[in-house]
């Protein structure tokens, strides 16, 4: 049925969908009920939420087109949110409940391309692609996360020590997509857009712009050391799934060619880009966080990514997390509570009695266990730092039986203090919207840009331009600039 359905135009497709390729559209009262009594830790989770116009307009594009989802009382079904997170990615939970990050939207160009994101995540929800993975989900164990680990350390694909160590529904939003999904879903997302007016090329153009920024990071990573882009994890990107969304504009019989760029510009000039300073900066290998007066730095080849609560930092030898717990003024007693924390309940480890020493002048201890997985034997570690009476901080650590906290020893020694005239010196960066002069080039543009590397290749994948175009006086790109807090 759904080879059959490709065949047919995007807007005709769109109609059909309602009744063939979806499960059931219609959001039930307990799934609608379940979705709000999460969203506040989801948005706490992701840096809180955007408010103010730029919300109320991805409202608008997002109320736009779930209207031809076929969902009853679309409008009031579905619930669009932007996370302040520099975190690329969108993503969908069964209750009607959308979330796009202000980094993703910083990736886009136009309005258009901003309503096939929404229509793509609107699409997973009325074809139950959310139910799905979530039953998949709730079927894995404590213990099995613990083994994916061993699978990473070892030198295959990793997520669930920042899943575990944080919060279990993390996991449940981060499992990705199957081949099928999103190609039902971009289906989908293409036909929504379509029927609410918006230029279906939109839909390929915003996957070449995740497919260049997912390039792109893979360039840098050792260098900037950022990981592949969440979108791309969680809703696998190929030159297939490009070429079949443009396929699908090009069997659209008299097309709508709106894309609203400059209102989506004017939107988004001004807004973060990466990390809020508020919940630390990454800046090559080093995290610097101005409010809590601290800065460390990951090994080489290492990759950190930013959350709310914490800061994950992966790599072939070992993963990590630096996070807070509660503290009662006890480090000895700190370091077995977050251990058998990051362990579960399950895993019933014997905790070592820590070991006591200073790094830069800050009392710290530590401690090494052997954990027993359904993969095999890890060494999980953490090490605390007081900073005082009331406040402690640490790093958990999962690296191969026998090597303990080895591969991460530079990291653990270069935390320290800083200074308030230090942490006032942080700045964030943000979008500027700017309008190309004569004589502007990619390359006299792209030394404007608050990076100290890869300045040509992240204007030009910035703006979806090649590094030797020719710019056009009276054109409108995106500078990433120093900002203020």
């Amino acid at each position: 049925m759904r080879r059959a359905a490709l065949m047919m135009s995007v807007a005709a497709l769109a109609v059909a969908s309602c009744a063939t390729p979806v499960a059931d559209p219609t959001i039930s009262q307990s799934e609608f009920q379940r979705a709000n009594e999460q969203h506040e830790d989801i948005v706490a989770e992701f840096g809180g939420a955007v408010g103010g116009s730029q919300a109320a307009y991805v409202e608008q594009v997002g109320d736009r087109v779930a209207v031809y989802s076929g969902t009853p009382n679309a409008a009031a079904a579905y619930k669009f949110t932007t996370l302040n997170s520099a975190v690329e990615n969108a993503f969908a939970i069964p209750g009607g409940r959308i979330y796009i990050t202000r980094q993703l939207m910083g990736l886009m160009n136009d309005e258009a391309e901003l309503a096939f994101v929404l229509g793509h995540e609107v699409g997973h929800i009325a074809a139950d692609h959310a139910q799905l993975r979530q039953a998949t989900a709730q079927r894995n164990s404590i213990l099995g996360v613990l083994g994916a680990i061993v699978g990473g350390v070892v030198g295959g694909d990793v997520g669930g020590l920042i899943a575990r160590g944080s919060q279990y529904g993390t996991q449940l939003r981060t499992l990705s997509y199957s081949r099928d999904q999103e190609y039902e879903s971009d289906t989908l997302g293409v036909g929504y857009m379509t029927q609410a007016g918006y230029d279906p090329d939109a839909g390929a153009d915003m996957l070449a712009v995740l497919d260049r920024s997912t390039k792109l990071q893979s360039r840098l990573q050792g260098r900037e050391n950022r990981t592949t882009p969440e979108w791309a994890r969680t809703h696998p990107l190929s030159e297939n799934r490009v070429a079949r969304a443009a396929q699908l504009a090009d069997q659209v019989p008299n097309a709508p060619q709106n894309r609203n760029r400059d209102a989506f510009l004017a939107q988004i000039d001004g807004m973060y880009f990466d990390d809020d300073p508020a919940q630390g900066i990454i800046d090559g290998r080093t995290f610097t966080h101005p409010d809590l007066r601290l800065r460390f730095q990951v090994p080489t080849g290492f990759q950190m990514q930013n959350s709310t609560r914490q800061v994950g930092i992966s790599g072939s030898s070992g993963q990590a997390i630096f996070s807070l717990a509660q503290y009662n003024g006890n480090l000895d007693q700190y370091v077995v509570q977050v251990m058998r924390g990051v362990a579960g309940q399950q895993a019933n480890i014997q905790v070592p009695q820590p070991r006591r020493t200073t790094v830069n002048g800050i009392p710290a201890a530590y401690s090494t266990a052997r954990v027993n997985t359904q993969n095999g034997a890890v060494d999980l570690s953490v090490f605390a730092y007081e900073f005082s009476n009331d406040r402690a901080y640490h790093f958990a650590t999962i690296t191969r039986a026998g090597q303990g906290l080895q591969p991460f020893s530079s990291m653990i020694g270069s935390l320290q203090r800083l200074s308030a005239q230090q942490a006032a010196a942080v700045r964030p960066r943000v979008i500027d919207i700017y309008t190309v002069r004569s004589g502007d080039t990619i390359q006299s543009l792209a030394r404007r840009m608050a990076y100290d590397n890869y300045q040509v290749e992240r204007f030009a994948s910035l703006n979806g331009l090649a590094t030797n175009q020719q710019l056009r006086a009276g054109q409108k790109v995106k500078l990433i600039v120093y900002g203020r807090r």
